[in-house]
């Protein structure tokens, strides 16, 4: 396993490209990113599964700003990621939580959640 440190770095680094514009919408890069079983508890309200974010046009594409970044382990090939994020196309904070587990030496995005917040902390 990774330190923790460069394991941190690494799936911040995964986060922030499933928040780059062109990675949100290619679904070749987002096959690669999210796990078999992905699903997600949208801000929305909304449930998505992996099938809906590989569809056409991939995943909505905004303006959008992590910060507060922080894992935890859950096994030696699973980790909690959690972080803030600012939504400045819609002008919304969330509070973000992601699963991320390592499958044949990658690691994939197996659950995520936003839940919207008035706060924003630096």
């Amino acid at each position: 396993m990774r330190n923790h440190q460069s394991l941190k770095e690494h799936i911040q680094i995964l986060e922030e490209t499933l928040l780059d514009p062109e990675i949100r919408t290619d679904p070749i890069h987002l096959d690669k990113l999210l796990a078999e079983e992905f699903f997600e508890f949208g801000s929305s309200g909304n449930v998505w599964v992996r099938g809906d974010c590989l569809g056409e046009g991939g995943l909505s594409d905004r303006e959008f700003h992590l910060y507060d970044f922080k894992i935890e382990h859950l096994a030696e090939d699973i980790v909690l990621a959690t972080y803030r994020l600012k939504d400045s196309t819609r002008q919304q904070n969330t509070l973000r939580s992601s699963i991320w587990k390592e499958v044949n030496g990658s690691w994939q995005i197996f659950f995520h959640q936003g839940t919207i917040t008035t706060l924003e902390k630096n």
